[in-house]
């Protein structure tokens, strides 16, 4: 009985993940992102620094997971989540146990999604595909931008050459 319920759970949890990683693997995901990073990205000055760029970017991700996960509802809201200072360092030669490295690297990985620090592991772990399947959409279309800006930067480059050269 234990097993079944089990094996069920688990089949649940990878129709999730799979659901997360179709939801960004979208082409019209993948245009909305797009659209609204580039009207982001133009919104913020053209001086402005990389934590602008990254907070646009952010932002522009949250909004096209339209608040359905914690991660992006805790980058819509913008609450800072700031790690606590003064931990206690541990300097011995035990080995922490396996369940206790296990416990510790979910605290950093709920560190490291946006508003997921006082989640279960199962909902950890579940956010934490979704993220990183948003994310790999951002780095995807940020390239795709990246590429459209070297190009147009050389066509107008190539241009003033061929001025210069009738001139």
């Amino acid at each position: 009985m234990i097993s079944a319920s089990s094996s069920s759970a688990s089949s649940s949890r990878k129709k999730k993940m799979k659901q997360a990683e179709s939801k960004w693997r979208t082409a019209a995901q993948e245009r909305i992102y797009r659209r609204r990073l580039l009207e982001a990205l133009r919104a913020t000055a053209s001086g402005a620094g990389p934590r602008a760029v990254k907070e646009a970017a952010d932002s522009a991700l949250a909004l096209t997971a339209r608040g359905q996960s914690q991660w992006s509802r805790a980058i819509l809201l913008g609450r800072k989540l700031l790690l606590k200072a003064g931990g206690k360092v541990r300097r011995g030669r035990r080995r922490p146990s396996r369940r206790l490295r296990c416990r510790d690297r979910l605290r950093v990985l709920g560190r490291l999604v946006p508003g997921c620090r006082q989640l279960s592991a199962p909902n950890l772990l579940e956010e934490a595909a979704d993220y990183v399947a948003a994310l790999e959409m951002q780095v995807k279309a940020m390239r795709a931008l990246a590429d459209a800006l070297s190009a147009a930067s050389l066509n107008a480059a190539a241009a003033g050459e061929a001025e210069s050269n009738v001139v």
